[in-house]
């Protein structure tokens, strides 16, 4: 049997630019909003950030279509502020973090919310939750000289034109430079890395058919259509 082909290195495109920015691993942090945290049936506390993967192919660009996952029947949006890192490291400062981002996007986390419950019952990795194909729907990357490093303003969802999160970048219980921080501790960040920083309260159900819509004020917005 022959060896299979070297596959494409997965890309993000840069609003304004013909260049694109290359994905080295997708990080996410869960319950990273307090209200979110409580309508998962959970209260929030200030203890170390929970982190899991998605895989580079999962990423599906603004505009773009995600095909309703198999095994599931209730399948979750999770709109959140995508950090992506230009300069690696490990055990980064705080005071430092900041250094190491390249800029900002808008991404969606999708969950097969029964397949995580199902796992969390039963003490197992979720991972079967969050890591399928299509999960990490990603916007345009915007570097830090246009948008600097945003750490208030909206982030919203809407289906269906119909608005169902929103929340503020200051709700966060842990702040990017907090977040980069921990994730270096357990990780060697490279450049190429795009960390998902968790989702405001309002998460729910969408079914095929389905338009979504959602953004960051100050950042980037991005949609998607569920098939």
């Amino acid at each position: 049997m022959k060896l299979p082909p070297l596959p494409d290195y997965p890309t993000v495109q840069i609003d304004g630019s013909v260049q694109r920015f290359p994905v080295h691993r997708i990080y996410c942090v869960g319950w990273n909003y307090a209200e979110h945290v409580r309508e998962m049936g959970f209260t929030p506390e200030r203890e170390p950030p929970i982190f899991f993967m998605k895989p580079l192919d999962a990423i599906v660009p603004s505009g773009g279509k995600v095909p309703y996952p198999a095994q599931t029947g209730n399948l979750h949006y999770e709109i959140e502020l995508v950090v992506a890192i230009g300069r690696g490291g490990v055990t980064i400062d705080k005071r430092k973090a900041l250094d190491h981002v390249w800029g900002y996007g808008v991404g969606i986390d999708m969950t097969r919310r029964d397949l995580q419950a199902h796992a969390k019952q039963r003490g197992q990795p979720w991972e079967i939750s969050k890591a399928f194909d299509h999960a990490a729907p990603l916007s345009d990357l915007r570097p830090v000289e246009q948008v600097g490093h945003p750490s208030e303003g909206r982030i919203w969802l809407s289906v269906n034109g119909e608005l169902r999160q929103n929340g503020d970048l200051r709700q966060q219980i842990w702040t990017v430079p907090e977040i980069i921080q921990h994730l270096s501790g357990y990780f060697m960040l490279a450049p190429g890395d795009l960390i998902y920083t968790g989702t405001p309260a309002g998460v729910g159900p969408v079914v095929t058919g389905d338009v979504l819509e959602g953004g960051v004020d100050g950042v980037a917005t991005i949609g998607i259509e569920i098939v």
